[in-house]
C-alpha cells in the first residue's frame, strides 16, 4: 500500500473517532502545530487526550484538530517515534477554539526510526529541502539538492540541466503539484537559462526516483522528480539577498484554514560569477519570476486550488576578449581572440493551473485539473571574431619566457542567429485514488494539445589562414573577367527553416498497490501498472506495463525478554517499459526539418536495491544500493553542445545502460545530516549505418590527412564501429554534501559540496558520432560555506525591534569553485594554416566569493 493511501486511512480513522464526540454538549476545539525544533512540520504525531479516550494524528503541515470536553482540565499527550513526548494540561469552555504551537525534540534512543516505511518501499526516494538555502551553490534551484539522490550527475553550475543513470537532459519528467514543467527550448549555454521552475521556498516535500518508477508517471525513459508546494497553516516568511540575486516569500492561512496562500518572486543575475570566464566583455544577465499557490475547502469533500507563475530570463552579452590557454608544459598554446557584436538572449514563460479535489464518500478522491503553459523565446546574436593561436615560450632561461614563439594560424569567424519560437501547452487531466482494505488503486486520463511556432535563421562563416573554408574552387586562366564565373562564398554551417506544428496527446493509466504480512513475519509489498500514450503527430499507441516490488525481512532477537530489531532491511526490485514519444527537439533533425514518421524511444528497466537503517556512533544513518540495467530500443541520437541537444531525427539506434549506485546519508555530526553518494555506469549505443571506409596507400600505410607523405589511396576497407559510448557515457561519479559545527560554537555551521566525475566522450563538430573517441577533462569542483546564525550568537539582537520577531536569521560567506579547477564544458574547433584542427577548450566559471543573508519570520 502507498505511502498516501496509508496516510488518507489514518486520517479517516481518527477523523471517524473525533466525529463521535460531536454529539456532546458543551465542547470545545483544540487545534495547533506541531513543529520541530528547526521549525520543521511534524508528520504523524500522535495526539492524545487520556481522560476523554480520544485522538488525531498531524498532517503533513503538522496541523491538528481535536474536540474535547469543556470545563474540564484535560492532559494532552503529543509522541511521535522519532521525538520526545510532550504533555500538558488544557482548559476549554463550550464552543471555544484553542491555538497552540508545541515543538518536539529529536529523541535520542536506539529504536530511532528516520522515516516513513511507505516511502522506502516504494521506487521513490524522499529528499530533505532542509539544506536547500545551506547549500553552496551558483544557481538557487532545487538541482543542486539532487546531487544526494543516486544516480544523478551535474556537471555545469550554471544550467539547471542534470543526467540520471546515462540518459539525457530531455529524459526526466518534473512535476509540481502533478503538473509537468518544462525547460526552455532555445538555450544554448547554461549561463542563459536563468531560473528553473520549482521555487525551494515554497516546496514542501520532493520525491526523486532514477528509474523504475510506477505508471502513474509520465512517458520519459530516465527519472521523475516530483514536487509538492506546501500548504500553509501559519504566517510566515523568508526573505534572502546574496551578490547573485534575492528572493521574498510570505505564506499563511485563514483562521479556520478553509484558505491558504503561499507566494514567492525571485530575482538572479549570475553577472558576477560570469567574470571569472575566458571570454571577457559587458555580460548583462537578470532573471525573475513570481509564483502563487493558493487553496480553498469550499466544504469538507470539495476543494479547489490555483498555481500560477509568469518568469523572464534576459541575456545580454557584449564580448569583447578571449584568452584560452591549453596544452602541455612541453608545449603550450594561447588561444586568443577579439570581438564585435552583440548576444540577446530572452525568455518569457507564463503558466497557470486550476485543481478540483473532491473526496466521494470515505476512501475515493477524484482529482480534475486545467493548466496552460506559454513560452516566448528570442535568440538573435552577431558576433565577429578574429583569432590568432601562437606558441608559448615555456624555456624559464629564455627571455622571451612566457611570451608568443610563433604563429600557429590566425583566421576569423562570423556567428549570425535570429532565432525565434513560441510554444503553447493545454492539458486537461483526471485522476482517481481509492482506498479499499487491502488495495490503493489508482487510474488517471489526460489530454494535451501542443502549438509550437519556430522561425531560425543562423549560419556561420569561417576565415581561416586568409581563406573561406570551405574554399570553393579557384577560377585560374581567365583573361576576360567578363566570361569569368562568380565567386561564391561557401558557409560550413547554415540552418534556416520556418515550422509550424499542432498535435494531441492522449494518456492514461492504472495502476494497483497491495501489502500482506507473510507467515514468517516478513512484509511483500506490491505495484503493477499500465500506462497508454496515443499521439496523433505520428498515429503511435503505445502501452507500458510497470511493477516493482518490495520485501521487508523480520529480523528480530530477543534479549533480555525484549524484541530487538537486529536489521531494518528492504530488498526492492523495479521494472518495466518506458518510452518517450518525441516532442518538438527530437522531431527536428540537423537541417531544420521534422520527421513525421518518427516513433517513440524505448527503455526496458531492471533495477534491483536494498535501502537499510542503521546506527552507527549512536546516531541514524541510511544506506541505499542500486544495481540496474536498461536496454534502449528505437533510440534517436543527439550531440552534445553545451546545453544544447541537437538530434538526428531518426529512430536508429539501440544501446544499453548498467551501472551500480551507492549512498550513505546521515548525522556524521551529531544532529547535522550529511550525504555521499558513488555511482558506476557503462552506456552505449549502435547506430545503423555509421561505416566508414579507412583508405590505404601503395606501401600499405593508412591514409592521415595531413600527415601521410603519399596521399594516393590504392586499397579501402570498410568498418562499422558497432557499440560506442553515448554523449553521457561517465565511468564514475561521486557526489559529497558535509555540513559541521564548531565545538561550543553551534552558531557557527561549515558546508561543503565536492562533486566529482571521469570525462565524457567528445570529437570533432560532425554527424559522425563513430569519431567521439576523445575525452573530456574530469570534472570536479568543491563548494564551501561558512554561516553564522545571528539570533544564536548575538543574544542582544533577540530584543531588537527588528530581529525580535524573526525566527532564524544568518549571514553566510560562500567561496564557489574553491580550487580553481578548470571545468571544460565543450569545446571550440579551429584549423591551423597547415589544416591541422585544435579543440580549444571552454571552461566554467573560475573561484568566486559570494556573502549571502537569509531571514525567516
Amino acid at each position: 500500500m502507498s505511502q498516501s493511501a496509508v496516510r488518507s486511512f489514518l486520517y479517516l480513522l481518527f477523523a471517524l473517532w473525533a466525529t463521535c464526540l460531536t454529539a456532546q454538549d458543551g465542547a470545545g476545539w483544540l487545534q495547533g502545530r506541531v513543529i520541530d525544533d528547526q521549525r520543521n512540520p511534524v508528520e504523524f504525531a500522535n495526539v492524545f487526550a487520556r481522560q476523554a479516550g480520544v485522538g488525531v494524528m498531524t498532517d503533513s503541515t503538522g496541523f491538528f484538530r481535536i474536540q474535547l470536553p469543556a470545563l474540564d482540565s484535560m492532559q494532552v499527550t503529543i509522541s511521535h517515534a522519532s521525538f520526545e513526548m510532550r504533555s500538558f494540561q488544557i482548559y476549554l469552555t463550550p464552543a471555544e477554539t484553542q491555538t497552540i504551537e508545541v515543538t518536539l525534540r529529536i529523541r535520542e534512543l536506539a529504536d530511532f526510526v528516520v522515516e516513513d516505511y511507505q516511502m522506502r518501499t516504494s521506487p521513490m526516494e524522499k529528499i530533505e529541502i532542509k539544506s536547500a538555502k545551506q547549500l553552496p551553490m551558483v544557481r538557487p534551484g532545487i538541482e543542486g539538492l539532487l546531487t544526494g539522490a543516486v544516480g544523478v550527475v551535474l556537471r555545469n553550475e550554471m544550467s539547471s540541466a542534470y543526467s540520471v543513470r546515462g540518459g539525457s537532459y530531455e529524459e526526466n519528467l518534473i512535476y509540481v503539484n502533478d503538473i509537468e514543467v518544462y525547460r526552455p527550448f532555445l538555450v544554448r549555454v547554461g549561463q542563459q537559462e536563468g531560473l528553473s521552475f520549482p521555487n525551494v521556498d515554497m516546496i514542501g516535500s520532493v520525491s526523486f526516483s532514477a528509474g523504475g518508477f510506477e505508471a502513474r508517471y509520465g512517458d520519459k525513459l530516465a527519472s521523475v522528480l516530483d514536487i509538492k508546494y506546501k500548504k500553509p497553516t501559519e504566517v510566515s516568511g523568508s526573505a534572502s539577498a546574496s551578490l547573485l540575486g534575492g528572493s521574498v516569500h510570505f505564506e499563511g492561512a485563514s483562521e479556520n484554514r478553509r484558505f491558504t496562500h503561499i507566494t514567492g518572486v525571485r530575482y538572479m543575475t549570475n553577472q558576477y560569477v560570469l567574470g571569472s570566464l575566458d571570454e571577457e566583455g559587458d555580460y548583462r544577465p537578470w532573471f525573475v519570476d513570481a509564483q502563487t499557490y493558493l487553496t480553498y475547502d469550499i466544504s469538507e469533500r470539495f476543494q479547489v486550488g490555483f498555481l500560477g507563475s509568469y518568469g523572464q530570463n534576459n541575456y545580454n552579452f557584449v564580448p569583447q576578449t578571449r584568452r584560452t590557454e591549453l596544452g602541455t608544459l612541453a608545449e603550450t598554446l594561447r588561444f586568443t581572440v577579439f570581438f564585435e557584436g552583440e548576444e540577446q538572449t530572452r525568455h518569457e514563460t507564463a503558466f497557470g493551473a486550476l485543481a478540483f479535489d473532491y473526496k466521494v464518500g470515505k476512501n475515493s478522491l477524484i482529482k480534475l485539473t486545467g493548466s496552460f503553459f506559454s513560452t516566448v523565446e528570442n535568440e538573435h546574436f552577431d558576433i565577429l571574431g578574429r583569432y590568432r593561436l601562437e606558441e608559448i615560450e615555456r624555456d624559464f632561461g629564455n627571455d622571451q619566457f612566457n611570451e608568443a614563439a610563433r604563429s600557429r594560424g590566425v583566421g576569423g569567424f562570423l556567428r549570425h542567429a535570429r532565432n525565434d519560437l513560441e510554444a503553447y501547452v493545454t492539458s486537461v487531466s483526471l485522476k482517481g485514488f481509492h482506498e479499499f482494505p487491502k488495495h490503493y488503486f489508482q487510474w488517471g486520463v489526460d489530454y494535451r494539445h501542443e502549438q509550437i511556432f519556430d522561425r531560425i535563421d543562423e549560419w556561420e562563416m569561417i576565415d581561416s589562414a586568409g581563406f573561406s573554408v570551405p574554399h570553393p574552387p579557384d577560377s585560374v586562366g581567365y583573361v576576360n573577367p567578363a566570361v569569368q564565373p562568380n565567386h561564391q562564398i561557401m558557409l560550413p554551417y547554415v540552418l534556416k527553416s520556418e515550422l509550424t506544428m499542432q498535435s494531441n496527446r492522449l494518456m492514461a493509466y492504472v495502476q494497483d498497490s497491495w501489502s500482506r504480512t507473510l507467515g514468517n513475519g516478513a512484509i511483500f509489498t506490491a505495484n503493477a501498472g499500465l500506462r497508454a500514450n496515443y499521439w496523433d503527430f505520428n498515429n503511435q499507441l503505445i502501452f507500458s506495463p510497470r511493477a516493482n516490488f518490495s520485501y521487508k525481512p523480520k529480523w528480530e532477537k530477543e534479549i533480555n525478554d525484549t524484541t530487538v530489531l537486529v536489521r531494518d532491511v528492504v530488498i526492492k526490485f523495479a521494472t518495466g517499459l518506458y518510452q518517450q514519444p518525441p516532442f518538438y527537439r527530437e522531431l527536428r533533425d540537423f537541417e531544420g526539418r521534422l520527421n513525421p514518421a518518427i516513433r517513440a524511444q524505448r527503455s526496458i528497466h531492471f533495477v534491483l536495491g536494498t535501502d537499510i537503517n542503521f546506527r552507527m556512533m549512536d546516531r541514524p544513518f541510511k544506506f541505499v544500493g542500486e544495481m540496474y540495467y536498461k536496454h534502449l530500443l528505437d533510440i534517436i541520437p543527439y550531440e552534445v553542445d553545451n546545453v544544447r541537444l541537437r538530434y538526428y531525427a531518426e529512430n536508429n539506434a539501440t544501446g544499453y545502460a548498467t551501472g551500480l549506485d551507492l549512498k550513505i546519508n546521515g548525522e556524521f555530526i551529531k544532529g547535522i545530516e550529511s550525504w555521499a553518494s558513488i555511482s558506476f555506469m557503462r552506456t552505449r549505443e549502435d547506430i545503423k549505418d555509421d561505416f566508414f571506409y579507412r583508405r590505404y596507400n601503395a606501401a600499405g600505410d593508412e591514409i592521415f590527412s595531413g600527415f601521410t607523405a603519399d596521399q594516393v589511396a590504392v586499397d579501402s576497407v570498410r568498418f562499422e564501429p558497432g557499440f560506442i559510448p553515448r554523449p553521457t557515457d561517465q565511468l564514475i561519479n561521486f557526489n559529497l554534501f558535509f555540513q559541521d559545527e564548531m565545538p561550543n560554537w553551534p552558531q557557527f555551521k561549515v558546508h561543503l559540496s565536492f562533486l566529482y566525475g571521469t570525462g565524457l566522450p567528445f570529437g570533432p563538430p560532425t554527424q559522425e558520432r563513430y569519431r567521439d573517441t576523445l575525452r573530456t577533462t574530469s570534472y570536479r569542483r568543491v563548494d564551501i560555506g561558512f554561516s553564522y546564525d545571528l539570533l544564536m550568537g548575538i543574544k542582544s539582537l533577540r530584543n531588537s525591534r527588528f530581529f525580535g520577531k524573526l525566527n532564524t536569521a544568518w549571514v553566510s560567506l560562500e567561496i564557489f569553485n574553491l580550487f580553481g579547477a578548470n571545468n571544460v564544458v565543450n569545446y571550440l574547433w579551429i584549423r591551423d594554416d597547415s589544416n591541422r584542427s585544435y579543440a580549444i577548450p571552454n571552461f566554467l566559471t573560475g573561484r568566486r566569493v559570494n556573502l549571502k543573508f537569509v531571514v525567516r519570520f
